[in-house]
């Protein structure tokens, strides 16, 4: 029997499912292998736009290399139709999230212009030439609409790339050959329409010694759309309409081009100088204050030279606003990959939480010392610690010339001034005289920043304040008695709190109560107050004593019986 339970579960279990191809993986359109394909398709895209107007025009181009052409023409038609392909198994985001689903994907293309625009250039125009023949590259002419990736392509390389600037002005001059080329074909085009020779205006007759090669034409061409479009002049006038026509075109096209170039330059100019202000400070301003202040030449030289510095030697002195629009999570990432191992070199900050690194980098002020420039002088309060990031400074006597050491990149000083640590012989004080040798970029950590971050850290704190213990008994520089007597004293200031805070609650039940007795009495002299009241409503007034006289005493016993009734009725009671 269980044989046939063996033969049954073979019989019936499904067979093993063959080996699934492999698909085309979706692309983050915002990762490196998108960006990269819209590179190439920069190729064939320019290649349309730039030689085939020039094929069209110019017949010698056309005719000398058909091969040439047709093979760069399908190849160019190959990277299209592959680009479609991308299209389909590029992702896109919905809510925040990159969708995958390449059904929704697709769904999501079919129903967008590019899909059409995409699908539009590349009609199988080419079949005409069975009819017209080869010779005619103007058939082509839709590959023109997949422009659009060229713009996206060159969009996603200006925010990739280094040096945005210079791309601009790259991509207008790219802009600016683009028109002129395909104005000096539109010119040779309508010279042959018109008659080559007919006129001064037109191209020269070919016939003509040296006007008969392809790179004569091209570059004449070239060169009179040249003058054309930049206004420059010392062209022939034109002599009929279509030239009339042909050059009221081309100057406006000139006023609109010379209005984009200098708007361009003008944008790319700005975004320079601001740049420059955003990463260096303006130098003008100090120095028109020290002028209108008349600052002494001598010092006004070291402020000049200490911008200078800034600017040869590309050094930042404001990096918290410059990251200041980025979200605090990335700033803290960008901040850390640069300062964090400058941050954990301090000895008091090894062994921290990671997170408080990230706090304590974050505040860290980059600043930069001149030559001969005191950082620190004996006897100055302690407000900050300084991380030595490049240069030296010199640990110098009194008269400023004797050196006792020096200091290079890397060490640190004045960590212990920003830290209460009881016993602290030197207290907050500057114990040293500390000079720049040279120019000096050193990180500035306040008390302040400090103590607003430890609160956050009570624990970190604690072991801060041990590892400040420890280098001040190896310094000798710990009063353990006056340690001891200061938390003899805290412990006793703490007690004398607790006391009074004792002492504040007793006082507060005792308020309690005297309100409560307060409340109480107010409420029993409301209510006898109430009662009284009720009992003198049925007294008689003057005016009914005097009405009585008059009409006669009533009977006596009838009177009385009324007033025993109403006094013992009373009042009625509170609720």
């Amino acid at each position: 029997m269980s044989q046939d339970t063996k033969v049954k579960t073979t019989e019936s279990s499904p067979p093993a499912p063959s080996k699934a191809r492999k698909s085309l993986p979706v692309l983050d359109p915002s990762g490196d292998y998108y960006y990269w394909w819209l590179n190439t398709m920069v190729f064939p895209v320019m290649y349309n736009l730039i030689i085939l107007v020039c094929r069209a025009c110019f017949p010698d181009l056309q005719h000398s290399y058909l091969v040439a052409w047709l093979v760069l023409d399908y190849t160019s038609d190959l990277l299209y139709l592959l680009d479609m392909v991308v299209r389909f198994h590029t992702g896109f985001l919905e809510q925040g999230i990159l969708v995958v689903d390449k059904g929704r994907i697709s769904s999501r293309y079919v129903r967008t212009w590019s899909f059409f625009l995409d699908l539009a250039s590349l009609m199988p125009t080419d079949v005409v030439y069975v009819r017209l023949g080869p010779h005619t590259p103007t058939l082509r002419l839709n590959r023109f609409l997949r422009a659009p990736r060229l713009f996206e392509a060159f969009d996603r390389t200006e925010t990739r790339t280094a040096y945005p600037n210079a791309f601009r002005i790259a991509k207008l001059m790219l802009y600016i050959f683009v028109v002129i080329h395909w104005n000096s074909c539109l010119y040779f085009a309508l010279s042959r329409y018109l008659g080559f020779g007919r006129d001064a205006w037109v191209y020269p007759d070919p016939a003509q010694p040296g006007f008969e090669r392809l790179r004569r034409q091209y570059l004449y061409s070239f060169y009179f759309s040249t003058l054309i479009l930049t206004t420059v002049g010392d062209t022939p006038p034109p002599a009929r309409e279509e030239e009339y026509l042909f050059m009221v075109g081309d100057f406006l096209l000139a006023v609109m081009g010379f209005a984009t170039i200098m708007g361009s330059m003008s944008s790319v100019i700005y975004n320079m100088n601001t740049a420059d202000a955003a990463f260096y400070p303006d130098h003008a301003l100090v120095k028109k204050y020290m002028k209108l202040q008349h600052v002494n030449r001598k010092l006004e030289r070291r402020v000049i030279d200490w911008y200078q510095h800034l600017q040869i030697n590309k050094k930042m002195t404001n990096e918290v606003a410059i990251l200041q629009h980025l979200p605090e999570r990335l700033r803290a990432e960008v901040a850390v990959s640069v300062h964090l191992s400058t941050l954990s070199r301090v000895q008091i900050f090894q062994n921290c939480e990671a997170s408080l690194l990230e706090e304590l980098v974050l505040k860290l002020q980059p600043q930069t010392y001149s030559p001969g420039e005191y950082v620190c002088r004996k006897g100055d309060i302690g407000r900050e610690m300084y991380i030595i990031r490049e240069g030296q400074l010199a640990v110098v006597a009194d008269d400023g010339i004797t050196q006792y050491a020096v200091l290079g990149a890397g060490l640190y000083f004045g960590e212990i001034s920003i830290i209460n640590i009881k016993g602290n012989m030197s207290g907050n004080r500057r114990t040293a005289n500390i000079k720049s040798l040279g120019y000096s970029d050193l990180f500035c950590l306040s008390k302040e920043d400090l103590r607003e971050v430890l609160s956050e850290y009570p624990q970190a704190q604690t072991i801060m304040e041990e590892k400040g213990r420890e280098i001040l008994l190896k310094m000798n520089k710990l009063d353990v008695n006056a340690e001891a007597a200061e938390i003899a004293l805290q412990e006793a200031t703490e007690s004398r709190l607790r006391g009074l805070d004792q002492q504040l609650d007793d006082l507060q039940t005792k308020f309690a109560r005297l309100l409560a007795e307060l409340e109480s009495s107010a409420l029993k002299i409301a209510y006898r107050i109430e009662r009284l009241e009720w009992q003198t409503r049925e007294w008689p007034m003057p005016e009914d004593l005097a009405e009585a006289d008059d009409e006669g005493e009533p009977e006596e016993g009838t009177s009385k019986d009324e007033e025993g009734r109403a006094s013992q009725e009373g009042p009625p009671g509170p609720e």
